[in-house]
């Protein structure tokens, strides 16, 4: 009885749009009309559509450079964290976890002045040191790791998480290691990361997921106004960008539904490999495996 609101709110909001969104992937639904039955014609139509295939080059590109990035960087501030430790690891654990409150769409706004190839703070910084910056928002090669860059603002729940690891790691290990004339670089390769590989573990796939879901600061920044949108073209295109537009820009809910499925299937793909993978990378205090 407890449980049942969950269950009802699981039922009513997730599973049954998930179930009403498989059934329309195999219609033409305008969303004014009837859905008319159209079989696997807007999976046939998935599999030959260019924009498709540049909308999942794009996210693929931006999840291979983020994710790695992401917890690299979120893993040296988590082990700065736990440098300081007392009341100072507070204060900065708040600084840092405060950017995760930020609303995406807000952060996509702010980064699309600081990215700009004019006036933006990112290339007066970098003309400080003599480098001329690039055109971060209108120049093809250089969209998608400005992207990654503006990403990167946002690692405050990874740092957490990774910063809770660390906290756990039992301080005699590396006390043990150390008296046995262990450096700490190999304390750290030795004793810390086998002891974090389960966060590190959660982190990637969580984060890979994240990734490929990639949608509100890219629409806020290069799909919000014509300017920007035209200035960009495909390069800012993302998979779930092109799966908005065409459900609610283009009304073609059908075809969206079926570009969310398949989103569903790779995305469950990926993680399955991963948790196969990875899982037997992790170690486990008690001897388990994922």
């Amino acid at each position: 009885m407890f449980v049942l609101p969950w269950l009802i709110g699981l039922a009513v909001f997730q599973l049954g749009p998930m179930i009403a969104s498989l059934a329309l992937s195999f219609t033409r639904y305008d969303l004014i009309s009837s859905p008319v039955w159209a079989g696997t014609d807007n999976y046939a139509r998935l599999a030959q559509d260019p924009k498709v295939a540049r909308a999942i080059g794009n996210t693929v590109f931006y999840t291979v450079l983020h994710v790695p990035l992401a917890i690299v960087l979120a893993l040296a501030l988590a082990l700065m964290l736990d440098r300081i430790g007392g009341r100072g690891a507070g204060v900065f654990r708040t600084i840092f976890y405060l950017p995760s409150m930020t609303p995406y769409v807000a952060v996509g706004v702010l980064f699309l002045f600081l990215l700009n190839g004019q006036a933006g703070m990112v290339n007066q910084f970098l003309a400080l040191f003599g480098v001329e910056g690039p055109q971060w928002t209108t120049d093809p090669d250089w969209i998608l790791p400005g992207i990654v860059l503006m990403s990167l603002w946002n690692l405050g729940s990874t740092t957490i998480i990774l910063f809770a690891a660390l906290r756990n790691v039992p301080a005699e290990l590396s006390e043990a290691a150390m008296i046995d004339g262990a450096g700490s670089w190999a304390r750290f390769l030795r004793i810390t990361l086998p002891m974090i590989s389960p966060a590190l573990f959660f982190v990637l796939i969580i984060n890979t997921i994240a990734s490929l879901q990639m949608f509100d600061q890219v629409y806020a920044m290069f799909f919000g106004n014509q300017v920007t949108q035209q200035s960009s073209g495909d390069a800012a295109l993302f998979y779930v960008v092109y799966l908005f537009q065409q459900a609610f820009q283009f009304l073609h809910m059908g075809y969206a539904s079926a570009l969310a499925w398949v989103l569903f299937l790779v995305i469950a793909l990926i993680t399955f490999v991963q948790w196969r993978v990875g899982g037997r990378l992790v170690h486990y205090e008690g001897g388990e495996r994922a």
